[in-house]
């Protein structure tokens, strides 16, 4: 950023002698709030607009303001701007650089209004639109991931529980649960943004102003849902920047747990599927190795997330009302939140479609461990054992079938008839994996039938 001259600060009348260097870089925070400069800007705009239309200012006042601030816009667009760490903040600057540019009338846009509730309305403005950002990219994901699972219906894999095989399912149908989990983020920030579209502006300081403003007017003007009802809360409430971080934190910890399970899938040891190239990289020292570096960088990425949550949590907990200036530390938690976010959900909605299935290891896979002894329980009672008789049954042909290094499909009809006369010639038919997954046929079950009509269903759901 380019360094200003020096000018008086607002507050020059009250102070005898200057502020201390290092209190005056220690306190500001134009480093990194410059980021709120479109969104400061517009409220400007909106609260001139508001001053003009109750009278407060004139009309050609109005005009020089609102064609001052759309210069200083062009100019910190450009990058032609000059920030000044003497100035504290964004809003400072943008109204010095406004002040400089059309003379005294800028000094009127402070006119009913504090820095307080201006900055509380900027952060909620900049997070409205990142939030709606970030929506876009969960659908983008989400996109890719029902193009995925309508290819694999049918692609037989492993169903595990701690981490061992459980029973057969379908890779659509294991992709459908990562769907809905981000579904459920999605709606979670939509919800979250209902408690960040309203209103600050006009709490002034934090009692209100004696001006006759129109808050409601405007809240229109800047796309609010409504106004904020108690100055002292507009000014202090952190509460929207909290419930982001919480939604954020949930989302990126799904994100982290699919970033484990591909890291596992495209291990050597599991070998469920591969990373495109243009996804992994090398090792310096070892030259066969290709590592899924974005899943990992994901997956440690969720700790700043969770570390924003917790930072936001730990800043708010002592503060007595109203503003205090421990405010000024919520802005990077936010910052870094939304562009973590952004980055890893960029990243997976590019990665995930590129996801290619080993088809013949998942099957392999989900050959080993037994995963069709449910369906052996479930078809002795159908011919009327109760459950856990026929669990004990099915646990006692599991290990004989480990005594002779056989899956259960691959005993002989006399040895499963040995632990139960229940057992028919019609037993193989529910021990193939196919029988498995087609047997569990109903909304939620994984048969291809099923994943089929959910993919469908969750398809109108993101069109919505």
């Amino acid at each position: 950023m380019g360094v200003a001259d020096e000018p008086k600060k607002p507050w020059d009348g009250r102070f005898t002698e200057a502020t201390d260097a290092f209190v005056e870089a220690f306190t500001a925070s134009v480093t990194f709030d410059h980021v709120l400069a479109p969104y400061d800007i517009a409220g400007s705009i909106a609260h001139a607009t508001m001053l003009e239309k109750v009278g407060i200012i004139t009309g050609n006042e109005f005009k020089q303001i609102k064609s001052g601030l759309e210069v200083i816009s062009k100019e910190i667009e450009s990058g032609d701007f000059n920030w000044s760490v003497s100035l504290e903040d964004v809003h400072m600057n943008i109204e010095h650089a406004l002040t400089r540019q059309i003379g005294e009338i800028g000094k009127t846009l402070h006119t009913g209004r504090s820095r307080n509730d201006q900055v509380a309305t900027d952060i909620r403005l900049y997070l409205r639109d990142q939030i709606d950002q970030i929506c876009i990219k969960i659908r983008q994901l989400q996109s890719g991931i029902l193009n995925l699972a309508q290819a694999h219906t049918e692609t037989i894999m492993p169903g595990l529980t701690h981490l061992q095989v459980a029973q057969p399912i379908v890779l659509g149908h294991h992709l459908m649960a990562w769907f809905e989990m981000i579904d459920r983020d999605h709606h979670r920030l939509q919800d979250c943004r209902k408690r960040v579209n309203i209103l600050p502006l006009g709490a002034a300081a934090l009692a209100g102003t004696s001006f006759p403003i129109d808050r409601e007017f405007t809240a229109e003007l800047l796309g609010f849902d409504g106004i904020m009802d108690n100055s002292l809360d507009a000014v202090s409430d952190r509460d929207f920047a909290i419930e982001f971080t919480a939604a954020a934190s949930l989302l990126m910890m799904h994100l982290s747990r699919w970033s484990e399970e591909l890291i596992i899938w495209a291990s050597s040891q599991f070998g469920y599927i591969e990373l495109p190239d243009r996804f992994c990289t090398g090792s310096s020292i070892m030259p066969q190795k290709k590592n899924p570096d974005v899943p990992e960088l994901v997956r440690g990425k969720t700790g700043r997330v969770f570390g924003s949550l917790t930072a936001l949590l730990t800043l708010m907990k002592g503060q007595p009302l109203a503003y205090n200036k421990d405010n000024q530390e919520d802005k990077e938690p936010v910052f870094d939140t939304v562009t973590t976010l952004l980055q890893c959900l960029t990243a997976f909605a590019d990665l995930i479609p590129a996801i290619i299935p080993h088809k013949d290891n998942m099957r392999n896979a989900a050959l080993k461990g037994y995963s069709t002894a449910t369906d052996l329980a479930d078809y002795l009672v159908r011919k009327g054992l109760v459950f856990r008789d026929a669990h004990a049954v099915v646990g006692k042909l599991v290990t004989i079938g480990i005594e002779c290094g056989k899956d259960l499909s691959e005993l002989s009809l006399e040895t499963l008839q040995s632990r139960s006369a229940l057992i028919e010639s019609d037993v193989f038919n529910v021990l193939t994996l196919e029988g498995s997954v087609n047997a569990r046929d109903h909304p939620g079950g994984t048969a291809p039938a099923q994943v089929a009509r959910a993919i469908t269903r969750a398809r109108a759901r993101i069109s919505d």
